[in-house]
């Protein structure tokens, strides 16, 4: 890679990946989508539910995260995540079982007015698996 590049972390309070030297980096602010590029002021942003999209030399990667921050200091791109999932690593049954369950959650509050169901808390567990979802299958692409 050339001396233009950014070094990109990730950390959830579970693991620490070192991604390493990318092109860009794309990430799901809480204002909208936005990239860093080599020589990208320094600045913070939160985010959201969604999509970390990073060019690697040899290949792009993706990752699902659950929201968290960004930070950016000097070529250097550290994402605190709540969670991070690689596109590889996601087990697409799995993540479509937590949309049916989530789904089903709220068909039930909505049928039934069943005041058990938590709307935020379901309603975020389908953002979180829909989310999962579509990045596994940019693995596929």
């Amino acid at each position: 890679m050339t001396e233009k590049s950014l070094n990109i972390e990730l950390a959830t309070p579970n693991k620490k990946i070192e991604i390493g030297l990318a092109s860009s980096c794309s990430a799901p602010g809480v204002l909208g989508k936005f990239q860093i590029l080599p020589g990208h002021t320094a600045f913070i942003s939160e985010l959201e539910v969604g999509e970390i999209k990073v060019e690697l030399p040899e290949k792009t990667e993706y990752y699902a995260v659950s929201g968290g921050f960004l930070e950016v200091v000097q070529d250097r791109v550290l994402l605190l995540l709540e969670s991070a999932e690689s596109a590889q690593d996601i087990d697409i049954e799995r993540a479509q079982q937590a949309i049916d369950r989530a789904k089903d959650l709220l068909d039930r509050r909505k049928d039934s007015g069943d005041i058990d169901v938590d709307v935020v808390r379901a309603e975020a567990a389908l953002a979180r698996a829909t989310n999962r979802l579509q990045v596994a299958r940019r693995n596929s692409i």
